[in-house]
């Protein structure tokens, strides 16, 4: 057999960084090692499966039937080794799992110490970013997250959603801002005050809307003061007294209670940023995919930024 499911992985990876550098760089190896097994695939199989230059690799056409074949057949090895591993009740294999950075840090990570405690055979690989590049539908392979999980309204895709636990936006200062500004007793007065934005993404974040309970609504157009793009900046900075700042209560739940700050306009609210997991569909979910699932709506049940202080 001239072929074996390493080859497959092989062309698969370079189809995906596109350089063989880079690929060098991701298997910890030197280059022409990396070009010394391309040509000898290729000249097992007698056919060229890449155009090099000096910055960029393309696949030829042979080079693209085999990555898509490759694809095929590594989902359906996968698809028996995750049989074999029900029949056997053993949660074993990768789990890849991307979440956004304040919120991975502080709940993702504490659970999955509590999860690869409780499935020693799971090997676990958190990534964690702000910049969610959903694509139109859950890839497969080796290169594939089991588990995404994200803050917010989410745009269309094929992904199943699960929603974990709700989380309100809430507009908050802190004691010391409060005492030297201006009263605060509708959205319109934020325009006079310091503000603070977090920018992770393309939202206008300058433009804040928010609805009363009787129905009425309010769009303000703010200045900011200070933006930057990590939540944890943006939250010291309300915390020293620089400014207003909008914040999810997963965030900023424990310091409203201590009273380190204060919920403003509490009879308005801003869009909900509810906690939801992104899954693929149950026919091409892993058994480690489930269970982790099940440890995900135990957080959102017992999501500590719901529970009153003891």
């Amino acid at each position: 057999m001239k072929l074996d499911i390493d080859d497959l992985r092989f062309v698969l990876a370079l189809d995906r960084v596109g350089s063989l550098a880079a690929l060098a760089r991701e298997e910890n190896v030197t280059p022409p090692a990396v070009t010394k097994r391309l040509g000898q695939l290729e000249a097992r199989l007698g056919v060229r499966l890449a155009m090099r230059t000096t910055r960029r690799l393309q696949l030829t056409h042979e080079g693209h039937l085999l990555a898509q074949h490759a694809t095929g057949v590594i989902e359906r090895m996968q698809a028996i080794e995750e049989a074999l591993q029900q029949r056997s009740q053993v949660v074993a294999g990768k789990l890849k799992v991307h979440g956004p950075f304040g919120f991975g840090r502080r709940h993702l990570a504490p659970l999955l110490d509590a999860f690869r405690a409780s499935h020693p055979q799971v090997e676990v690989q958190l990534f964690l970013s702000d910049n969610l590049m959903l694509p139109s539908q859950p890839v497969h392979g080796r290169d594939a997250f089991d588990v995404l999980v994200s803050i917010g309204e989410m745009p269309d895709s094929r992904w199943v959603a699960h929603r974990l636990a709700p989380n309100r936006r809430i507009l908050c200062a802190a004691p010391a801002y409060l005492r030297g500004a201006p009263p605060i007793d509708s959205p319109a007065d934020l325009a006079r005050h310091a503000c603070l934005v977090l920018r992770e993404n393309d939202e206008d974040v300058t433009l804040w809307r928010l609805r009363h309970h009787d129905g009425t609504q309010a769009t303000v157009r703010i200045d900011p003061v200070l933006a930057c793009n990590d939540g944890g900046a943006a939250r010291h900075w309300a915390l020293a007294g620089m400014g207003i700042l909008v914040r999810s209560e997963w965030d900023v739940a424990g310091l409203l209670r201590q009273g380190r700050l204060v919920e403003l306009l509490p009879d308005w609210r801003l869009p909900d940023a509810d906690i939801v997991a992104l899954v693929a569909s149950r026919q091409a979910r892993s058994a480690r995919t489930e269970h982790f699932l099940r440890h995900l709506h135990e957080l959102g049940d017992h999501a500590p930024w719901l529970q009153a202080t003891p």
